[in-house]
């Protein structure tokens, strides 16, 4: 499940790397381009309201196998894309499609005790990390080797395959709910309403997670300029950097317990501030944007492995609902910060960057101060 988990999750950034080819190609400005990222995340925030449900009242193992489906149509569209709008409409089915990982989470959250859950939550986000970061440095040397275009046959290629595993690994889960989809939908929105903590959690990861997209949708730009020069490849090795962030989601797994989540969640808000600032202050300097990128991964996958323990414990029945609607946040956070990102990079460069994302961290720490814990 964790490896599946990787390998869904790195659909969600194998763009992000190739941006600056695709602009080549279909002549984009930077606004243009922002969209691509965007809908990516758009598409998974549309699966977790719609898709993320259904995991509490149907069989997990069918629906991940039709999502697999999904993903290697969406991947086989985007190949053949004749221009954006094409493109679009792929990124944003294949941002739909990823929602196995958000499917394959509370699925093995629900088969272990509370005791567990924070270690087993920090194997998940260990292989959530791996795909997510390790994907632009995979992407960038698949793009720069053979063309933009192989990245997404890379994709349908591994979702066919992993879909054919899921579909034969998997065992077959009860459905914890007997709603019909509608009323179904309703009770995630009810869920969201009756629970406050759910509401602060979410706001709380939204603002972190936008300042991460903020960072990484402007990355492969920033460092196509001067003074590095370097190509989609070289950007891409960026993700090795990144992998701090498994230290991360494996450590906070074991530290949740003893710190509490809240404690945890504020320390490392805290780094991930001090990461901004460091290659804001540093700004052109290779070495500190290394620290800085290991700072903010670190902190960033920390806080979610934190934060999703306290989220899987708000209601045992309801762990699909409650996942999907939190990460719809979270992920509606994402679009907003790459969004963000771009904007503030064309308008003021890097420095506009640096200060969107710790504005973003900010809020992110204060809504975190106001949960109980």
């Amino acid at each position: 499940m964790t490896t599946a988990i990787a390998a869904s999750a790195a659909n969600l950034y194998y763009n992000q790397p190739i941006l600056p080819l695709i602009a080549n190609e279909f002549h984009l400005n930077d606004s243009q381009l922002g969209s691509i990222p965007a809908l990516t995340q758009f598409g998974y925030a549309f699966a977790l309201l719609f898709i993320s449900p259904l995991g509490d009242s149907v069989v997990r193992r069918q629906l991940i196998g039709l999502l697999s489906c999904l993903l290697v149509v969406a991947c086989s569209v985007a190949v053949f894309a004749p221009n954006l709008p094409i493109l679009m409409l792929a990124v944003f089915l294949i941002g739909v499609s990823a929602n196995i990982t958000q499917q394959l989470i509370p699925f093995a959250a629900s088969m272990v005790s509370i005791e567990n859950k924070g270690a087993t939550l920090g194997t998940l986000m260990m292989g959530l990390t791996i795909g997510i970061l390790l994907s632009r440095t995979l992407s960038g040397f698949v793009a720069e080797q053979f063309g933009w275009r192989s990245v997404f046959i890379m994709s349908a290629l591994i979702a066919a395959f992993l879909g054919i595993l899921l579909w034969i690994c998997l065992p077959s889960n009860k459905p914890q709910a007997s709603l019909r989809y509608l009323p179904l939908l309703k009770s995630t929105l009810v869920l969201f309403a009756r629970h406050r903590s759910l509401r602060l959690f979410t706001f709380s990861g939204a603002f972190w997670f936008a300042a991460f997209n903020v960072l990484w949708a402007t990355l492969a730009i920033y460092v196509s300029d001067a003074p590095f020069h370097y190509n989609a490849q070289q950007a891409g090795l960026f993700g090795l950097i990144a992998l701090a962030g498994v230290i991360g989601a494996k450590a906070s797994g074991k530290w949740v317990n003893k710190l509490g989540a809240k404690t945890l969640i504020m320390v490392v808000l805290g780094l991930a501030a001090l990461g901004f600032a460091i290659t804001g202050l540093f700004a052109g300097n290779l070495v500190s944007l290394i620290v800085g990128i290991i700072l903010i991964d670190f902190a960033v996958f920390s806080a979610q492995v934190a934060n999703q323990v306290r989220v899987f414990s708000i209601d045992n029945s309801a762990q699909s609902r409650i996942n999907g609607i939190y990460m719809l946040g979270y992920y509606l956070g994402g679009a907003l910060g790459s969004i963000a990102g771009l904007t503030a990079y064309s308008l003021y460069q890097w420095p506009g960057v640096v200060v969107v994302s710790i504005l973003f961290i900010i809020i992110s720490a204060f809504f975190n101060a106001l949960a109980k814990h």
